[in-house]
């Protein structure tokens, strides 16, 4: 047996902020990443306010902000998650991942290999959206 610690695979997506869907322009805010094997899943969120408001000035920031705290309160899954609490992790991630029109959307899911999730996450969020 080795002492090396075991990676193990990962699915993330990137949150992004679209502040008028139909112009379609977007910012990163967030990412939510799923580790079945770790029984793993959270979103971490970043709102850059001044690149959001560059994309529409009149962004309700108040209601984008308490848009990602369900994020990651829907990732938890406990009692505050909504409907979502009572889905298995995988299926959670799924749902929040699905293409939708609103301005919270989940980019395309990639996959890569960590030994620890949440220090993975915190190192994407450091990367893809600060």
């Amino acid at each position: 047996m080795s002492d090396q610690p075991t990676r193990t695979p990962y699915e993330y997506a990137i949150i992004r902020a679209v502040p008028r869907v139909e112009r379609g322009e977007q910012i990163n805010v967030g990412v939510v990443l799923y580790s079945q094997r770790r029984d793993f899943l959270a979103a971490r969120t970043h709102l850059h306010e001044a690149r959001l408001l560059a994309l529409d000035p009149h962004a309700d920031l108040d209601s984008i902000r308490a848009a990602l705290k369900a994020w990651e309160i829907t990732c938890a899954g406990g009692v505050d998650g909504g409907a979502a609490r009572a889905m298995k992790q995988g299926e959670r991630f799924r749902w929040m991942v699905a293409p939708r029109s609103t301005i919270l959307q989940a980019g395309p899911v990639h996959m890569g290999l960590a030994e620890d999730p949440g220090s993975e996450l915190d190192r994407l969020v450091e990367l893809l959206v600060r």
